[in-house]
C-alpha cells in the first residue's frame, strides 16, 4: 500500500496550516490498526489538508491513496475515507460561478476541477463497495455514487437491486437518499425516481424507509407527495413509536436474463452501453451479508432508454458528515458496528461523535431527525402543513420526537411567515417536562421569538419561577449572561421578567445582556434605574471597565433615566484607553437619551464638540443637539463629519443632521449629492436625511426604492422612513413594493445555513412598518 508516497514532494505543498510534509503521515495514519490513531489522522485530513472543503495541490495527491485504502478491505473505517472522497471530488462550479472566479481564484477552482476529475474517473470502485461486507462502507458508498459517477442509470439501477438484499436499516435509508440526489443532479431522471419513490412511499414495509421516501420525493419531485401527506408522516411516526423492530422492504427480484446477480449492476437491454473499465458488472463479495426480512414487494418500474445525463451543480455542498449513530434492534451488523472501535479522542471528529452519541441515547431510530428535516426543506413554504406535522410531533409522548419538533419549529418560524400561535403554544408547554434538554430547546427557541412568543408567556413565566438557578449563565472565558427563560419573557415586555433581572444586577458581575432586556421590558423596567446607577457608580474605571459599564449603560439609556447623568459623564471623563472610544459612545447615547434632563452634561459636551470631523465630535454633537437643540452649535460639526474620509464616520453625520430636521437645510444638496454613492448604505443614510431635513419626498423614495431591491437588509430602515412619511398613495411603486414584501410567505433575512438571533424580530418589524405605511393607502402624498 502506498506505493511511491515517499516519491511525492509533500514539503513543496501546503495545506491549511503551512507546509505538507505531515500528510504521508496521516494517510498512513488512516490505515492504523489504533482507531485513537485513525480518527486523529481523519481529523487531521479535514482540518489542514481539505480544510473547510478547500482543495489543496496536497489534496489532489492525496486522491489515488485514499482510492487505495478503500479498497482494502483490511484496512478499518473505510466508510470515513469514502466520505472523504465524496466531498474532496463532489464540488461543481456552475457557469455563473466560472464567470464570477478573479485572478487570485483561478488556482482555487483549477485544484476543485482536477480534484472532480481525480474522484469521477476513479468512482466505478463505489460499485463493489455498495455490498461491501463492512457496513460502514455500505452506508458511504450510495452517496458517493450519486454524487460522483458519470452514468447516473445505473447508479440508479444498482440503488434498487441493492435495496432488497439490504439488511442493515440506515444503509437501506442511505440507498434511497442517493436516489433523491441521483434525481437532484439529474432533472431529466427526476420524474422515474419519483414513481420509485412514491411506490417505496406508499407499499415499503418499513415505516422508516416510507418516511426517506416521502422526504426524498419533497426534494426531488414534490408533485409526487400524497395529498395527504401530515396524516401519512404522522402515522409513520406512530409506527416507528410502536415497533421499533425496523424490517426491510423488497422489490421483485430480478427476472430471467438480466444477467446481473444480486447486489450487482443490471445488464438490461433498455440501459445505455458505458465505455470504460467499470462496465462490467462487479462480481458479488465472497461474503455478502444475509438479505433482509421478507417484506412487501415492490414492482419494479421499467427503465426506459434515455439520452446521456450531463451532471448539474449539486444542490448543496457535500460535506463530510458523520453519520448518525442507529439504535439497531434486528439481528443483523448495524453501519455502526462495521466501523471498527470508536474511541473517544481530543479530536473535532471525536467530539462529533461523542456529542452524537450523546444526542442519540436511547433513541430507537436516531435517523428519525434527519429524515424529518428533510422532508421540512422539501415542503418548503408549504407552513401549513410544516406546522400541522411539527404540531402533532409536539404532542408525541416520545420526548426525542418532541425535542426534534421544538428545534425544527424553530428553523420554520426562523425562515417563513404564518400564523404560529398554536405552535408556539405547544413549544411554551415543553418548558414544564423534566427532561431538562426538552425545556432548555423550547426556552431558546421561545428566546428568538419576541413578540410571537406571547402564546407561552404565561409558561415563561411559571418555568422562570420554578428555576431561579437559571435565570444567569456562567461560563470560562467570558462574561455571565441570561438565562433564554429571561431573554425570552423580557422580549415579550413581561413585567414577570423584572425580579430576575433585579437578581442578576445584584450579582458581583453583571450579566452582558442584562441593558438589552431592560430596553425590551420598557416602562416596566423602571424599577431597575436605581440599582442600574448605583451599579454603574461603582465600576473601577480601568481595562475592564467596558465589559462592566456597557450593559449598565445600555439599561439606562433604554429607560431614558436623566437622573443618571452624573455617573455617565463621570464615565465619560474617566473612560480608560483600553477601548475607552467604545465606552465613551456608549455614554455620550445615554445622554443623548436623556435629553433636557442631562443639561449639567452641556459643558462636557461642547468641550468634545471642538475636534470637529472625528467620530467622538459626531456622537457628542448629536447628544448636545438632544440635550440643548442649540442647532446653531452642531450643525458645523456635522457638516464636517458628512465630509470624513471614513463612510461610518458620514454615516453617522448624515443621521444627525437628519435629527435636526428643517434646521439642517442647508445641508440639503451636500446629502443629495451622496445619492450616487458606491456605499449603498451610505445613500439610504443619506436619501432619508435629505428628506427629514427638506421635506422632499420624490428624490428620496426613488433612492430608498433603489436600495430595497438592491439590498433586503436595508428593508427595516426603508420602511421606518416610508411609515413616518405618512399613509403611500395607491398604485404607486413605494405602495407596489410594501405589498409584495406583505404577500411573500418567505423572510426578508432568511438565509440558507445561518440565522442572527433577531432576524424573526426585524422581519416582524417589518412587516408592521409596511402595514403601517400603507395604512389609509390613497390619501397620503408620498409619490
Amino acid at each position: 500500500m502506498f506505493s511511491g508516497i515517499d516519491e511525492v514532494d509533500w514539503a513543496s505543498m501546503e495545506h491549511a496550516y503551512g507546509p505538507a510534509d505531515d500528510v504521508p503521515e496521516l494517510l498512513r495514519g488512516l490505515a492504523s490498526d489504533d482507531p485513537a490513531e485513525r480518527e486523529a489522522a481523519l481529523d487531521g485530513m479535514y482540518g489542514a489538508v481539505h480544510h473547510q472543503g478547500d482543495v489543496y495541490a496536497c489534496t489532489l495527491a492525496c486522491i489515488p491513496f485514499l482510492f487505495e485504502l478503500v479498497v482494502d478491505p483490511g484496512v478499518q473505517d473505510r466508510g470515513g475515507v469514502v466520505e472523504l472522497l465524496t466531498s474532496i471530488g463532489g464540488f461543481d462550479l456552475d457557469e455563473d460561478d466560472e464567470a464570477e472566479i478573479d485572478e487570485d481564484e483561478i488556482e482555487g477552482a483549477a485544484n476543485y476541477a482536477m480534484a472532480a476529475a481525480a474522484v469521477t474517473a476513479g468512482a466505478g470502485v463505489f460499485f463493489e463497495l455498495i455490498a461491501d461486507e463492512d457496513p460502514g462502507v455500505r452506508l458511504a458508498a450510495p452517496l458517493a455514487l450519486a454524487t460522483l459517477h458519470r452514468h447516473p442509470v445505473r447508479v440508479l439501477a444498482l440503488l434498487r437491486e441493492r435495496l432488497p438484499v439490504e439488511p442493515d436499516e440506515e444503509v437501506r435509508l442511505a440507498l434511497v437518499e442517493a436516489a433523491g440526489r441521483v434525481a437532484l443532479r439529474h432533472r431529466p431522471l427526476a420524474e422515474r425516481v419519483g414513481k420509485w419513490l412514491g411506490l417505496l412511499a406508499s407499499r415499503a414495509d418499513s415505516p422508516g424507509l416510507r418516511l426517506a421516501a416521502l422526504a426524498q420525493l419533497a426534494r426531488c419531485s414534490p408533485d409526487g407527495l400524497p395529498g395527504d401527506v401530515v396524516p401519512v408522516v404522522s402515522g409513520l411516526l406512530r409506527e416507528m413509536r410502536s415497533a421499533p423492530e425496523e424490517s426491510g422492504v423488497r422489490e421483485e427480484p430480478a427476472g430471467p436474463g438480466t444477467g446481473a446477480p444480486p447486489g450487482g449492476i443490471p445488464a438490461r437491454e433498455d440501459d445505455e452501453p458505458e465505455p470504460g473499465p467499470d462496465t462490467t458488472p462487479p462480481p458479488p463479495p465472497a461474503a455478502a451479508p444475509a438479505p433482509a426480512p421478507a417484506a412487501v414487494a415492490v414492482d419494479p418500474e421499467p427503465v426506459e432508454p434515455i439520452e446521456p445525463v450531463e451532471p448539474v451543480q449539486a444542490v448543496e455542498p457535500v460535506q463530510a458528515v458523520e453519520p448518525v449513530q442507529a439504535v439497531d434492534s434486528e439481528p443483523v451488523a448495524s453501519a455502526e458496528a462495521g466501523r471498527g472501535e470508536h474511541v473517544v479522542t481530543p479530536t473535532l471528529v471525536g467530539q462529533l461523535r461523542s456529542l452524537s452519541a450523546q444526542e442519540n441515547a436511547g433513541r430507537g431510530t436516531p435517523w428519525a431527525a434527519d429524515l424529518l428535516r428533510t422532508l421540512h426543506v422539501g415542503l418548503d413554504d408549504r407552513v401549513g402543513d410544516r406546522t400541522a406535522l411539527l404540531a402533532d410531533q409536539l404532542r408525541s409522548p416520545d420526548r426525542h420526537q418532541r425535542i426534534d419538533a421544538v428545534r425544527m419549529s424553530g428553523g420554520l418560524i426562523r425562515a417563513w411567515r404564518g400564523p404560529y400561535e398554536e405552535l408556539v403554544a405547544l413549544v411554551g408547554e415543553q418548558l414544564a417536562d423534566p427532561e431538562p434538554r426538552l425545556a432548555e430547546a423550547a426556552s431558546h427557541v421561545l428566546e428568538e421569538l419576541f413578540g410571537l412568543a406571547a402564546p407561552a408567556a404565561d409558561a415563561l413565566a411559571a418555568r422562570l419561577a420554578a428555576d431561579p438557578g437559571g435565570w444567569v449563565k456562567t461560563w470560562a472565558g467570558g462574561p455571565p449572561g441570561l438565562g433564554s427563560t429571561v431573554k425570552a419573557l423580557a422580549r415579550l415586555g413581561d413585567a414577570r421578567a423584572v425580579p430576575a433581572l433585579a437578581a442578576a444586577l445584584e450579582r458581583e458581575q453583571v450579566a452582558h445582556d442584562v441593558g438589552f432586556a431592560v430596553g425590551c421590558l420598557g416602562a416596566a423596567a423602571r424599577p431597575l434605574a436605581g440599582v442600574l446607577r448605583r451599579r454603574l457608580a461603582d465600576v473601577e474605571l480601568d481595562e475592564n471597565a467596558y465589559d462592566r459599564a456597557s450593559p449598565l449603560l445600555a439599561g439606562l439609556t433604554a429607560l431614558r433615566a436623566g437622573e443618571a447623568t452624573p455617573e455617565v459623564l463621570r464615565v465619560l471623563r474617566g473612560a480608560p484607553e483600553y477601548r475607552g472610544a467604545w465606552l465613551r459612545t456608549a455614554a455620550l447615547r445615554a445622554l443623548g437619551a436623556f435629553g433636557p434632563a442631562a443639561r449639567e452634561a452641556v459643558p462636557e459636551l461642547r468641550a468634545l464638540i471642538r475636534r470637529p470631523g472625528t467620530a467622538s465630535a459626531t456622537e457628542a454633537a448629536e447628544a448636545l443637539w438632544a440635550v440643548s437643540g442649540d442647532a446653531d452649535a452642531v450643525l458645523p460639526v456635522l457638516i464636517e463629519g458628512l465630509e470624513s474620509d471614513r463612510v461610518h464616520d458620514r454615516r453617522s453625520a448624515a443621521v444627525a443632521l437628519g435629527a435636526l430636521g428643517p434646521r439642517a437645510a442647508v445641508v440639503a444638496p451636500r446629502l443629495r449629492g451622496l445619492l450616487a454613492h458606491d456605499e449603498l448604505w451610505l445613500r439610504v443614510d443619506a436619501a432619508i436625511a435629505l428628506w427629514e431635513v427638506s421635506g422632499r419626498t420624490r428624490e428620496t423614495v426613488a433612492a430608498l426604492l433603489t436600495a430595497w431591491e438592491q439590498n433586503r437588509h436595508v428593508r427595516v430602515r426603508v420602511a421606518e422612513c416610508l411609515a413616518r412619511m405618512g399613509p403611500v398613495p395607491e398604485g404607486s411603486a413605494a405602495a407596489h413594493v410594501l405589498r409584495s414584501e406583505l404577500v411573500s410567505v418567505r423572510r426578508h433575512n432568511a438565509m440558507d445555513g445561518g440565522y442572527g438571533s433577531h432576524d424573526i424580530h426585524e422581519d416582524e418589524k417589518l412587516l408592521a412598518l409596511c402595514r403601517q405605511a400603507l395604512r389609509g393607502a390613497g390619501k397620503g402624498s408620498t409619490p
